[in-house]
């Protein structure tokens, strides 16, 4: 077995120890690493059977197996220990020869020291690039006018001095995330990760590993040395899990023992890493529907809702909508660069509609208005036809037209509920049981 000029002077650079034998187990090269090793010379060992060398050699085995021995710890008489991978090499579908790679101990402690090293500046950077995109609002970005929204809001603030689970349980677009900053600022982890993720916006293995981890090799496509989980990456401070509801049965068993035990496994590992995370849930589902529809863990529910907090739906805080206008106003003249206002007639209309998106609908239809209105203040021809007439005048309209307009208005109501971006829209076809494309096509120049 011939090895060009090239590939002898490549392995003759390298600090791990390179053998490699012929078909008959003959040894036909060795680098200057390797015979340092042995305490040989080229001349003493080239051209002889490799186990007149070395009789424990396990090189020829591959020979016959046609499959690598790898991570082989071996020891000498000295007591110096090396690790061995071995490896069939094939010419045109035939074994021919063997090749060895000796990995030295104090490479190994060194190269082990390099990736502690890496792994916690791994973790320092992930720390600081989730501090830089932490948690923003306090609960003095919470607008609490009715009496029902300011008990709430002081049941919130007391489970914030503790260390226990919260389940914000409420419809969607009443601000569960705020709530959940709010708590996680107010608490002792303040200055500690918030790590903020959607259970619905994954399948149940990604999601696994996103919030575990994976060790190298765990799974085909994994990335090379592995991946720390945000459990890890969080330790010490709090994570949301929002639509907690939509989590995989068999990872909430494995969610509820990370819980119990305060102990994480990486997906594909052995070890377990222990981890100190103060755990806020977000739910728009019914749990207990779920629990009895066997979608969801009962245990789990108990462990998670030591402290469960229903926010009211907008319709239930019409005195909030006044407050809550202003400051997403206030919010909007700083992005537009202009001042934005609204009429107390305009007002009036808000306050009575029954906002079935809640705050987040609120403020998608403050945005749409605030760029139609012409002089910064937003009057009754600036909203949205859907909520100034919520009933479409059909008189002498033909059928296919009154088809139409009903069908933009349910469609312009939903984008004005979760937003006019390309997910929004996917939800909204979702919602409706029509395709994204059969949507671009209903709302033609409705769109926004």
């Amino acid at each position: 077995m011939a090895l060009h000029e090239e590939l002898r002077a490549a392995l003759q650079s390298m600090r791990e120890g390179i053998l490699m034998i012929d078909a008959e187990a003959r040894i036909v090269f060795a680098n200057q690493s390797y015979l340092d090793f042995v305490k040989k010379t080229a001349d003493e060992i080239m051209g002889r059977p490799l186990r007149e060398v070395r009789p424990g050699a396990r090189l020829p085995e591959v020979l016959t197996t046609g499959k690598p021995i790898l991570h082989a710890p071996r020891t000498e008489k000295n007591d110096d220990i090396y690790f061995v991978n071995m490896y069939p090499v094939f010419l045109d579908g035939a074994i021919a020869g063997g090749l060895s790679v000796v990995t030295f101990i104090r490479d190994a402690y060194d190269f082990r020291t390099e990736l502690e090293a890496y792994e916690k500046r791994n973790k320092q950077v992930l720390h600081r690039v989730n501090r830089a995109n932490s948690a923003r609002y306090t609960f003095d970005s919470i607008v609490a006018v009715g009496e029902n929204v300011r008990s709430v809001k002081t049941l919130a603030q007391r489970a914030a001095a503790t260390d226990a689970a919260v389940l914000l349980a409420s419809e969607s677009g009443t601000g569960k995330e705020l709530y959940a900053q709010a708590i996680h600022n107010a608490s002792l982890r303040s200055r500690e990760v918030f790590v903020a993720i959607n259970c619905a916006n994954f399948n149940a293995n990604i999601l696994e590993s996103e919030l575990f981890g994976y060790v190298e090799g765990a799974f085909t496509g994994a990335r090379r040395g592995g991946k720390i989980g945000l459990f890890e990456a969080a330790s010490g401070g709090t994570i949301f899990l929002d639509e907690v509801s939509e989590m995989d049965m068999g990872l909430q068993a494995k969610l509820l023992r990370v819980l119990q035990e305060g102990r994480v496994r990486p997906v594909g590992g052995v070890e377990e890493k222990e981890v100190d995370v103060r755990l806020v849930c977000a739910s728009n589902a019914d749990l207990q529907a779920y629990i009895a529809a066997g979608k969801f863990r009962r245990d789990l529910y108990y462990r998670l809702s030591t402290f469960q907090i229903r926010i009211p739906p907008l319709r239930e805080r019409r005195g909030d909508i006044p407050a809550l206008a202003f400051v997403i106003l206030q919010e909007l003249s700083k992005k537009l660069k202009r001042s934005v206002t609204i009429s107390p007639e305009a007002l009036e209309i808000l306050t009575a509609h029954d906002w079935p998106g809640n705050v987040r609908e609120l403020r998608n239809v403050l945005e749409f208005s605030a760029y139609l209105s012409e002089n910064g203040v937003i009057i009754q021809d600036s909203l949205p036809e859907s909520l100034v007439r919520p009933a479409v005048e059909c008189e002498n309209i033909p059928l296919a037209q009154r088809v139409r307009m009903f069908e933009q208005s349910e469609i312009h109501k939903l984008l004005l509920r979760y937003g006019a971006g390309l997910e929004a829209k996917k939800r909204a076809a979702a919602e409706l049981g029509i395709s994204l494309a059969t949507l671009y096509n209903k709302i033609g120049s409705t769109e926004f």
